[in-house]
């Protein structure tokens, strides 16, 4: 496939392999040229001769831009939908390209989440991902305590564990066609399970079920290299069944539901992408008065900067509604990604 796709106080990576829409040409000089080409056209291998012995011989391949980003959640996408692509990808015919890492950090007011996330990919056409979330519940566990209850801790924790595959590659049978990729995501929360108990059950009167849950995703993006002012947009959009309140952060119910999420990305130069994001999201749990409200879409506008083919800078602005006992409608994020 081809086509364009505290914890964060330090991310120092040492070490110094592409996403699914770019990869390298010989004849172009200018890596993000490249991958916007590569939209229309299949990459070759780039060779290398010597000038004395007349020999021909494969040369390193030119690494394209580090598109596209980490979920939240430990995928490749935008900061809070996937995308058709994956991150650090490689060259067709590798096994397996090197990983990409990511630090996220997200402030929703009286809420803080923290995020680790890490993604491989086989064959150009496998991707594992995993996700470490550190959620502190902020004011939520104070208005329980004035309600006369008591959560018995102020924070949980998640982990995602991902696994997505390609069904069909960008341009496919030489038609103007979109890459498309499915998941399936298994999440598990390391707290809940403790606050409902804590809670006399409390959670379970409104629809938590379990600590553990499976997303499963069915990603549809497109890139057009040229569409707006002679550059790259890429557009996406997906459906998504999930039985997860608050992505998994406040559990899980029993019951499936069926959401669209999409996103519009844009590079008006060679190093920035600008990205709009919309998540809809379903309500699994009934309302607790003044502690649990009912969930509500996502939105999130994005400035992203390539520092250079291995490394991103992000920040966000985002719309998340309804996150329990409050509302996130001015949340903040940073993530710093590196791809090795």
């Amino acid at each position: 496939m081809r086509g364009f796709t505290t914890l964060l106080a330090t991310m120092i990576l040492a070490a110094v392999g592409v996403p699914a829409f770019a990869g390298p040409d010989a004849e172009t000089e200018d890596w993000l040229e490249t991958a916007a080409a590569l939209a229309e056209a299949d990459t070759d291998a780039t060779v290398a001769v010597d000038a004395s012995t007349e020999h021909v011989a494969p040369a390193a391949p030119v690494k394209g831009p580090p598109l596209p980003f980490h979920c939240i959640e430990g995928y490749s996408g935008g900061a809070i939908t996937p995308m058709a692509y994956f991150a650090n990808a490689g060259a067709d015919g590798a096994i397996a390209s090197l990983p990409s890492a990511a630090a996220i950090y997200l402030n929703m007011g009286s809420k803080k989440l923290y995020i680790f996330s890490i993604t491989q990919v086989l064959f150009n056409r496998i991707e594992f991902g995993y996700a470490y979330q550190y959620l502190d519940v902020g004011s939520l566990y104070d208005d329980v305590k004035k309600a006369g209850l008591d959560m018995g801790r102020d924070h949980v924790q998640m982990h995602h564990f991902n696994l997505r595959g390609q069904l069909l590659p960008e341009n496919s049978c030489d038609l103007p066609l979109p890459a498309i990729v499915a998941g399936i995501h298994f999440k598990y929360n390391d707290g809940i399970e403790q606050i409902d108990k804590s809670l006399g059950g409390a959670f379970k009167g409104l629809g938590y079920e379990r600590q553990w849950g499976i997303d499963y995703t069915l990603t549809a993006s497109k890139t057009f290299p040229k569409l707006a002012f002679g550059r790259p947009v890429i557009l996406t959009g997906g459906l998504r069944l999930s039985n997860a309140a608050q992505t998994g952060l406040f559990g899980f119910g029993n019951e499936y539901n069926a959401t669209f999420e999409g996103s519009v990305a844009y590079m008006p130069t060679d190093f920035l992408v600008l990205c709009y994001e919309f998540r809809g999201k379903n309500n699994p749990y009934s309302e607790l008065a003044k502690l649990v409200d009912r969930e509500q879409n996502w939105h999130a506008l994005s400035a992203s900067i390539l520092v250079n083919d291995r490394l991103t800078i992000t920040g966000m602005y985002g719309s998340l509604g309804n996150i329990g006992n409050a509302h996130a409608d001015c949340t903040l994020v940073v993530q710093v990604k590196y791809e090795f």
